[in-house]
């Protein structure tokens, strides 16, 4: 029987997961949950507590936003589970963290994308994630080597829900890098899209150029796969606003929403915020647990169908 494990501080969307996981036609065995219980010692250390006895098949959920100490839990519980009876090891991570930094921009940079990639796929044998910030390579399986590596999208989650909240919308990507994203929302909800051009100075120094075309009175929807300090948004939606958008509304995937960027957006004018509950936060209007299930029903059947029995060879060596 498949066991679905998750961290205490997750009991809720592994709750909704494992209701998906019940409900997605075609499920062969019936899921169980258990949790990996947490101490933190005074220093900061974490003592991580798992089932005694784990079963072969194994999807360990983590949304690895906050990714600096949730990386360490998972470089800590992924080979106990290994020691404890699992043998195909899954990780469900619908927010997948240091995937932005994927070249060197200047001598002695750190690739984090490539780093991190190497030791998820040395723990785990297969990958689920949502929209990862994949720009200068083609595939998630470049970023993570893993046997099986599935990036989903909510794109058109978005869209759809964007297609409900304000008909006829415009859909905006506030930078070239959101195209990906805004074109397969508006295929999806049969809206129009468009993309605008950003220059990054820093963290929080940015500038938007609208592309040419006539806002006025009509409602846009900026949509991108993440909003973290949110500037970008911030001046796309002053853009906008100035010129005569009659509403601007926000939609994202992952809702990071750092320190101030959600007054941020507010002060320029965006009215409602709508994200999935990759990430908590009280914007979180689309669930992923059906889209998730779904591919981790396929992920798991395809293992099977295959005999396909490659595990990671750092932990098994």
């Amino acid at each position: 029987m498949p066991l679905l494990l998750a961290f205490d501080d997750e009991a809720a969307p592994a709750q909704r997961l494992l209701a998906a996981l019940h409900a997605t036609a075609g499920a062969t065995e019936p899921w169980t949950l258990a949790f990996v219980q947490r101490h933190r010692f005074p220093d900061g250390e974490w003592r991580l507590r798992l089932p005694p006895e784990l079963p072969a098949e194994v999807a360990l959920y983590r949304s690895l936003h906050q990714p600096n100490d949730k990386l360490v839990e998972l470089l800590l519980a992924a080979p106990a589970a290994r020691e404890l009876g699992a043998r195909r090891l899954w990780l469900v991570a619908p927010y997948l963290a240091y995937m932005r930094q994927d070249a060197a921009f200047s001598p002695g940079e750190v690739v984090s994308q490539r780093h991190v990639g190497r030791w998820l796929a040395a723990a785990f044998d297969g990958l689920i994630t949502v929209d990862p910030h994949l720009h200068r390579v083609a595939t998630l399986a470049e970023a993570v080597p893993v046997a099986q590596a599935r990036a989903l999208s909510a794109a058109a989650l978005l869209g759809a829900l964007a297609a409900q909240r304000r008909p006829g919308a415009l859909l905006l990507g506030p930078d070239k890098e959101s195209a990906q994203w805004v074109r397969q929302a508006a295929d999806a909800a049969r809206l129009q899209a468009a993309v605008a051009r950003k220059v990054r100075r820093g963290d929080r120094d940015v500038e938007v150029a609208l592309p040419a075309l006539d806002v006025r009175g009509r409602a846009v929807v900026i949509l991108d796969d993440m909003a973290s300090t949110g500037r970008t948004v911030a001046r796309a939606a002053a853009a906008l606003r100035a010129a005569g958008a009659a509403s601007v509304d926000v939609a994202v995937t992952h809702a990071l929403f750092v320190g101030d960027a959600l007054a941020v957006m507010k002060a320029a004018g965006v009215g409602e915020v709508w994200s999935t509950d990759s990430v908590p936060h009280a914007s979180n209007a689309v669930p992923l647990a059906p889209l998730l299930a779904a591919a981790l029903h396929r992920s798991v059947r395809s293992f099977q169908i295959s005999g396909n029995s490659t595990t990671s060879s750092i932990l098994r060596k």
